[in-house]
């Protein structure tokens, strides 16, 4: 019997925390799984950040399980927003990248390490080329929910004109084939922003997704199949997309791929001291900017309903002259504030009560595997969607309401606490709700479970 092919994994990952953590995430449980060898790969920019202490900015670095080697975008000092339009930006970072990518792929060959598959972020579908010059398969990794890939499926397969026509209407019901009606505020903003550059460069870089899976339809997904079966199966199709759900991998916590320096605040410690299940926990994300209003009514909120927190506000997203002491002291002697934490970490602290989130989708799904309620404050693109599954199809949080300028106020804030963390018979249903999708969540990352059957099926499956 011929011997089993021992793969070498090469991971291409956009450089943003919420590509990079979950390939990270991936690649741990593709060693675990099948013990292929890993070579994860991203920006100049992403990798120094990732890894401060190396030498050269370019420096190979192995953690003991996965090797890093970068490669260069033409912006290795890090892209300063402004100083190119969108368009322009997604022709230079391509125009730099690809070449480069392609030496990495041979050098690791000429090394006595040749890939034997390629796996993608969205955003980087010339990748693809690049594996097919070389002759090796090439997959895309989606980082969103299921159900988003399938709303851009079919918003590119025939409700692109229904939705645009009706972009004025928040609340028209758009039916997805084996979706449950969602409503035109649910969807990405910009399916109806045509007025945003940003916006459309987005919309356009999701096309060409989908594009290339018109030739290639290999997808792994960041999900698992209990959460999100209809969706999955509504454009599984053996013949034109092959679609594996391989979430819930067990979240990252500590060692590389933190794009931000952790806070020095003993913030673990202080939640140490905290009644179980008390603690609100704020944070939106890597990304994602609170605005000065936001801010203020976030204060308000946090201090009228008496409940101690944590919140994360990174230093990139301070008002000047605004300090932490100000925000913290607005919200009494109960609460601190970080710049970046370990949010594994903490949502895994008994203290943890309810995480206040933009529900970009992996706190979205760190959140599930906690165990941890959520009040969804959604900003733009999937995190509309997210909040929607959270409350309405997983029945695991609530979306607070914000008014006509985008801002949750203060006492929404207060009625989204009570409401998740409360004594009432709803609170008790949310809990009880995140405490059985945690179960399945680690069910499905377990040995023999779906996530990590549908891991091997997919290997077997570049194997042939």
């Amino acid at each position: 019997m011929a011997e089993k092919q021992q793969h070498h994994f090469l991971i291409i990952a956009y450089p943003f925390q919420s590509h990079i953590n979950p390939c990270i995430n991936l690649a741990k449980h593709l060693i675990s799984s099948t013990g292929a060898d890993i070579t994860l790969s991203t920006t100049v920019s992403a990798h120094r950040r990732m890894f401060s202490s190396i030498s050269k900015p370019d420096q190979e670095v192995n953690d003991g399980l996965i090797t890093y080697i970068p490669f260069s975008d033409g912006f290795d000092e890090g892209f300063k927003s402004g100083s190119m339009d969108p368009k322009e930006f997604v022709s230079h970072f391509r125009a730099k990248s690809q070449p480069n990518v392609s030496t990495l792929v041979g050098d690791l060959a000429a090394a006595g390490r040749p890939a034997t598959c390629i796996i993608r972020t969205i955003f980087l579908e010339w990748v693809a080329e690049v594996a097919g010059e070389y002759g090796i398969p090439s997959v895309l990794y989606w980082i969103q929910a299921a159900t988003m890939f399938t709303t851009y499926y079919h918003y590119f397969h025939g409700f692109e004109n229904l939705i645009r026509s009706h972009a004025d209407d928040p609340l028209f019901t758009v039916c997805f084939p084996g979706l449950k009606p969602l409503q035109i505020r649910d969807l990405p903003s910009f399916f109806t922003d045509t007025e945003n550059t940003f916006h459309i460069s987005l919309l356009d870089c999701f096309r060409g997704v989908f594009q290339v899976l018109e030739r290639d339809g290999r997808v792994l997904v960041n999900t698992f199949k209990a959460l999100e079966a209809e969706a999955l199966d509504s454009v599984n199709n053996p013949q034109t997309l092959s679609l594996f759900a391989v979430g819930s991998c067990g979240p990252l916590s500590g060692g590389a791929g933190h794009l931000f320096k952790e806070d020095e605040k003993k913030y673990m410690e202080w939640l140490d001291t905290k009644e179980e299940g008390s603690v609100v926990y704020v944070s939106f994300g890597s990304f994602s900017l609170m605005k000065k209003e936001q801010k203020e009514e976030m204060v308000r909120g946090l201090k009228e309903s008496k409940r101690p927190f944590l919140w994360v506000v990174r230093k990139d997203n301070r008002e000047e002259g605004e300090g932490v002491i100000e925000i913290e002291e607005g919200g009494g002697e109960d609460g601190m504030v970080v710049e970046w934490c370990d949010q594994v970490r903490v949502l895994a602290h008994r203290a943890v009560g309810c995480f206040v989130a933009h529900c970009g989708w992996n706190s979205t799904l760190e959140s599930l595997v906690c165990g941890v309620p959520m009040v969804g404050v959604p900003q733009w693109t999937d995190q509309y969607m997210n909040a929607k599954l959270v409350e309405s199809l997983w029945g695991c949080g609530v979306r607070g309401e914000v008014d006509g300028d985008g801002v949750l106020q203060g006492e929404e804030l207060v009625r989204c606490l009570e409401l998740v963390m409360g004594e009432g018979e709803k609170g008790v249903e949310i809990r009880n709700k995140a405490k059985v999708w945690r179960d399945k969540a680690l069910e499905a990352a377990a040995d023999g479970g779906s996530s990590d059957v549908n891991l091997k099926a997919f290997v077997e499956h570049i194997s042939e």
